[in-house]
This record gives C-alpha cells, structure tokens and sequence, in this order.
C-alpha cells in the first residue's frame, strides 16, 4: 500500500468567509479582459454541483478511515459547501451581468448523470484527478499575481480564499483514495488513476473551452478570434495550462501525492492579499 505524505502538522480550517455582497462588479471584471474574464466566469459556474459532486463521493469512503482523515473528510466537507454558497453568489453577479449560463450548467448536467451510472469508487477516483487540477491551478493563481491583476477587488479576494483553501485539503481526496484501494496492487492503482486523469484531463479542458466560447459569443466575440483568444489565454499569456504542465505530469509518477510538494507558504501569502478585502460579518447576508 501507498504511504500518504500529507505533513503531520496540517490543519484544515474552514473559513467562514464572504465576498462581493451589496455590490456591482463591472461585466469584464478582470483587468476589463473578456477572456480572463470568461475562463473565472466559466470555472465558476461549475463549482456548485462540481463541488457537492466531490462532498459526495469522499464521503460515501470515510468509513473506517483513521480518526485523522475522518477528521480531514469533515473539514473539507466544511470548505467545500462554504465555497459552494460564495461561487452561488458570485455567479449571481455573472448572471446579473447578462450571461445567459443555462448552457454551461446543461453541460454539467450531463457530465454528472454520466457518473450515476458508475459506481462509487469511480466518482472518487474522479474527484482524486480533478481534486489535483484544483489543486495545480489555485498555487498558480497564488504564486503568480499577474492572473488576477487589474481584477475587482472582491472578486479577486474570493479567488485567492478559495485557492488558499484548495491547497489547505489539497491531499484528502487521494488519502480517501489511497484508503478505499487499500487493498489494491499498487499497479492496479496506478492503472486506474492514470486512466481517470487521462479522461479528466481532456473533460477539464473541452468544459471550460467550450464554456468560454460561450461566455465570449455572447460578448460578441465569435470565430476564429474567440478561439484565437482562447487558446492564447490557456498556452500564451498568462498561459495557466501551460504552467501547470509540470504539476500534472508528476501525478503519474509512481509515489506520487499531492503534498510531495508542500505549498503551505502559498495560503499565508493569498490571506495577506484577501484579507483586506473581507466584508464585515454585520455587512453581509447569506
């Protein structure tokens, strides 16, 4: 069996945070970049099914799982629903914006119903994969500022929240990994997890691609200049799918875990940038 690496000094907490209430953000928030601008937009609108989809599929194995990742599945469970009712509401300003979602939300849809199809070690071996694509995007977002440079302020303070906590739980998806194949070979593991990221990988990308022409043909932009547009924004500049090359391919390489690399520096740095951007508890409604 695998030895999980998450640092035995670790500890996830649940930051019970709001973002952007009582407030307008402007319809190209970042840096007034209609592509920047759709591939948040476009991720966000997945969070909130996305992320009840990972709730559900770590907690269907915390059974018997030692007191420490039982206790780790809870705080995440905890960060996750928290960061499901902050991407409702920023979505809300998506929507108030003029974006017609119904379509990107009818892809998610889609892409769920396929996994009640399959059984639970699946959509855990699902959210293991995309577990680690949330996981390699937040410590690019974090560790390079240019991403979310020029962006409305509450709405960049949300990202770096919310990619500070995804490095926090970084591990608990494939510690629940390694705890339900526990009896498993190890090359079948790594069969099984190659595979799965293989699919999720080119799922990830065809989703916000396909969300962001969307997103940028209801501004205007269509044909070649969209894709263009696209394309240069994930391989060019800023380039996130191009910077995080490296952090996926470690994922196949046996002994692999996510806190091989610890990035903790990384969430200290985003709640020095959020901090000030909190609201007041007393300023904010659910």
């Amino acid at each position: 069996m695998a030895k999980a690496t998450t640092p035995a000094d670790l500890t996830i907490t649940p930051r019970d945070l709001r973002f952007g209430r009582g407030r307008t953000i402007k319809r190209w928030w970042l840096n007034n970049d209609p592509f920047a601008t759709a591939f948040y937009n476009a991720l966000s609108v997945t969070f909130p099914k996305g992320e009840g989809f990972f709730v559900d599929s770590v907690r269907n194995f915390r059974d018997g799982a030692s007191p420490r990742l039982a206790a780790e599945i809870q705080a995440f469970i905890k960060q996750e629903v928290i960061h499901t009712r902050e991407h409702v509401a920023f979505n809300r300003h998506v929507t108030d914006q003029g974006y017609d979602v119904s379509k990107l939300e009818r892809h998610i849809d889609e892409a769920l119903a396929l996994t009640k199809k399959r059984p639970p070690i699946a959509s855990l071996a699902a959210t293991m994969a995309l577990e680690h694509f949330t996981a390699m995007l937040a410590h690019e977002l974090i560790a390079d500022p240019r991403h979310l440079a020029g962006g409305d302020e509450q709405a960049a303070a949300l990202w770096r929240w919310h990619a500070a906590e995804e490095i926090e739980h970084k591990g608990v998806a494939y510690d629940t990994w390694l705890h339900a194949t526990r009896d498993w070979s190890r090359l079948g593991r790594w069969i099984t997890k190659t595979l799965v990221m293989l699919g999720a990988t080119i799922k990830f990308f065809e989703g916000r691609y396909r969300g962001m022409i969307e997103l940028l043909r209801q501004d205007g932009i269509t044909g070649w200049r969209a894709h263009r547009g696209t394309i240069w924004y994930a391989l060019g500049r800023p380039g996130m799918a191009r910077k995080i090359l490296g952090a996926w391919l470690s994922f196949f390489v046996p002994g692999f875990h996510p806190w091989n690399h610890d990035d903790r520096k990384l969430i200290a740095l985003a709640e020095s940038d959020y901090a000030a951007a909190i609201l007041p508890r007393e300023a904010v409604t659910a």
